[in-house]
């Protein structure tokens, strides 16, 4: 079976590359479809593959900027891109990533990068999993109950607070459709920034949903200017990576091969799905992710593997559904339209 094993010549490894095409093509969908760069669950993936933990972020800051490349165009074409916003959170974001690069340098250089870098994943990937499930059942709880916000029946709305703050400059932004102080995506984007250098993942992971509860950004809105971000923030972290010799190539485009066309289809996807049908599954997701990063921290590295890559197959089969699904329903209701026409 040495024909499934592919060489890295900058890591000096084999790797497993149908395992590199499966992760490629579904976090390009499930990132598409989340409007994340998806590479909270590629740095786990690549280091339960083999990769030592700086070269799985390395690979991944690199992944993750022509990836999201092609989501955000697509999401443009949607209008479900805010660049005023996207531009305005640059400055943190850039500030960020290199404050997180130079702490895993760090942390390489004591030997200790890979254990702790696993479980401030799990404890990220429980923050946000908690905050998710919360934002759900207290929505439910608000519908019940009659209660909307000007977003529809909404569960976290800390951004009702924070939009209070008054610090100069006051921006408004058009297109999220809110006014807020300059300072709280400044500062918003500077934690997800240093999250993003630290863990590799775009920041992704935190700005999503920063971006609807903390931000106050409607969720497709979020989506699109999310992937915005991912995108100026994987380049800049490939850059940073790539002086300090963390970046595998030939993963990288084996990887974007698959990504090309996946996050084509989990764009197309968040065109027919709903605002909280989008969270909920991105909750399981990072569940199972948190899970498998805890298997592989006590050696059970197949397991790990196994539940990594069944979770990212079954999302995206979930995903390709609500596409076909939703664009068959578009196709009935454009011919019932027609036929009441004449």
């Amino acid at each position: 079976m040495e024909w499934l094993y592919m060489w890295m010549p900058i890591a000096g490894m084999q790797i497993f590359w149908p395992g590199l095409v499966l992760i490629g093509f579904s976090v390009g969908t499930i990132g598409g479809f989340f409007g994340m760069g998806g590479a909270w669950m590629v740095t786990p993936g690549l280091n339960i593959l083999g990769f030592p933990m700086a070269f799985a972020i390395g690979t991944d800051m690199a992944h993750i900027a022509g990836k999201s490349m092609i989501s955000t165009m697509r999401h443009s074409k949607f209008g479900n891109v805010d660049y005023k916003l996207g531009v305005v959170m640059l400055a943190g974001t850039m500030v960020g990533i290199e404050i997180g690069a130079q702490l895993i340098m760090h942390l390489e250089r004591l030997g200790v990068v890979g254990s702790v870098v696993r479980w401030v994943y799990v404890g990220f990937l429980a923050l946000i999993a908690a905050m998710v499930f919360y934002d759900y059942y207290k929505a439910v709880q608000n519908k019940n109950k009659g209660i909307k916000g000007e977003h529809g029946t909404e569960g976290i709305t800390w951004y009702k607070t924070l939009h209070k703050i008054n610090i100069p400059p006051m921006m408004h932004f058009k297109h999220a459709g809110f006014t807020c102080s300059a300072w709280l995506p400044i500062t918003v984007s500077l934690a997800t920034g240093i999250l993003a250098g630290f863990l590799g993942i775009g920041g992704g992971l935190l700005r999503m949903p920063a971006l609807v509860y903390l931000i106050g950004t409607p969720t497709h809105i979020a989506v699109g200017t999310d992937l915005f971000e991912v995108m100026i923030s994987g380049l800049y972290g490939a850059f940073t990576y790539a002086i300090k010799g963390r970046i595998e190539l030939v993963a990288v485009f084996v990887m974007l091969t698959g990504a090309a066309i996946g996050a084509q289809i989990g764009t197309v996807a968040t065109k027919y799905a709903k605002g909280y049908g989008i969270r909920i599954a991105f909750g399981i997701a990072v569940l199972c992710c948190m899970i498998s990063i805890i298997l592989k921290q006590y050696g059970f590295d197949t397991l790990s593997a196994v539940l990594i890559l069944g979770t990212i197959s079954l999302i995206c089969l979930y995903i390709i559904k609500i596409m076909f699904v939703g664009a068959a329903q578009e196709l009935r209701d454009k011919k019932a339209n027609s036929a009441k026409a004449f």
